[in-house]
């Protein structure tokens, strides 16, 4: 990394922390506080980029292993599993895993394929986190939405 770009990274990532700090998000502040971290320690470059390509992975693993603890625990059983299947918030929320499902994977696609829209997606992220008190697991699923509305706004514009 070139030094005014190395230093350009630790003032954005300082940003960040800064932002997450003032606006109580804890997690933000967490996350860039580790990638701080990361970057003091020497010859870092296979450390990062190993998280970089595993990281969404790992976190969706761990995301996982949080939802099934209740089954697990008893406190989710097959009872609660039927009975989603017979309300309508049930269907709907079935709907909406399998929605999001689809999409996270069309987002992880457009973020290999357009990094760019990567610096985009982690500002709103911010934004959404910091100011508007949301949760920052929506980077791939942003990615995902942005790939429809992408689609979406190509086949319009094909028609004209």
């Amino acid at each position: 990394m070139r030094g005014s770009k190395k230093v350009e990274s630790w003032l954005f990532l300082g940003i960040i922390a800064l932002v997450a700090f003032f606006g109580k998000n804890q997690s933000l502040l967490i996350a860039a506080g580790v990638v701080l971290l990361l970057k003091l320690i020497p010859q870092n470059e296979k450390i990062m980029t190993l998280i970089n390509t595993k990281g969404i992975n790992w976190g969706v693993t761990i995301i996982s292993v949080a939802i099934l603890i209740p089954i697990a625990t008893g406190d989710i059983g097959l009872k609660d599993l039927l009975n989603a299947f017979r309300s309508p918030l049930g269907w709907f929320a079935i709907f909406c895993g399998i929605a999001v499902a689809l999409l996270s994977a069309k987002g992880v696609g457009l973020i290999s394929q357009s990094p760019e829209v990567t610096v985009a997606l982690v500002v709103g992220t911010i934004i959404g986190v910091v100011f508007l008190r949301g949760v920052a697991a929506g980077p791939v699923i942003a990615a995902g939405l942005t790939y429809c509305g992408m689609q979406l706004f190509l086949q319009i514009a094909d028609k004209f």
